[in-house]
């Protein structure tokens, strides 16, 4: 007599469409973006020094009874990075160069031309770390799910539209760079020197 019970079938592989394939591979690549960005914060917070005790305040860890604390008396420090100097400057330098290179310039780098100039060395220029930082900024605030879904379409609005004009204008930044990937060109202009305050005896 043949057994009739039922067993174990061995599962068929598990197979994914190539449509969906680059929907995972999107997903996973903005995953990835989140993680090192997550990282790269995980990482400024590590790194900040503990404060200084002040003249008068115990080391122990408690403050004096009616000392105030320095972040309410001096509000949160500034994450524009040209607030930020030496270290703190390099790492964040290093934090916006990441989405630079593999989200920004991917996605929005268009074709160079002689009406919309880029540098390869962009971090060079003040200008143009000033203001792809405040992009990258926005960015990270408008893509966060607290932004609710038109997020995104504010970001690109609001500030991405406004970034690209004036960093890629024929007389932005970028004005004496390089037109060309075979002649390669990098020269930051000039900015009128401060006028100087008192005059010499």
């Amino acid at each position: 007599m043949s057994d009739t019970s039922p067993t174990a079938s061995t599962p068929e592989p598990f197979r994914v469409s190539d449509g969906d394939l680059d929907d995972l591979a999107s997903t996973l690549a903005k995953t990835m973006a989140e993680v090192r960005q997550h990282g790269v914060i995980l990482d400024r917070l590590g790194s900040e020094p503990d404060p200084v005790p002040a003249a008068g305040q115990p080391t122990d860890g408690a403050p004096e009874a009616g000392a105030a604390d320095p972040e309410q008396s001096d509000g949160p420090a500034s994450l524009f990075i040209l607030a930020l100097g030496g270290e703190a400057y390099a790492v964040e330098l290093a934090a916006l160069s990441d989405w630079v290179h593999y989200l920004f310039l991917p996605v929005y780098g268009r074709e160079i031309s002689t009406t919309r100039p880029w540098c390869a060395q962009w971090y060079e220029h003040p200008e143009a770390v000033a203001r792809l930082h405040a992009l990258w900024l926005a960015w990270q605030q408008f893509t966060d799910t607290e932004a609710g879904l038109s997020g995104p379409s504010t970001w690109h609005r609001d500030h991405l539209d406004q970034a690209l004009m004036h960093l890629r204008a024929p007389d932005g930044p970028f004005a004496a760079c390089t037109t060309s990937t075979n002649r390669p060109n990098h020269r930051v202009l000039a900015t009128p020197a401060p006028e100087q305050s008192g005059v010499a005896a």
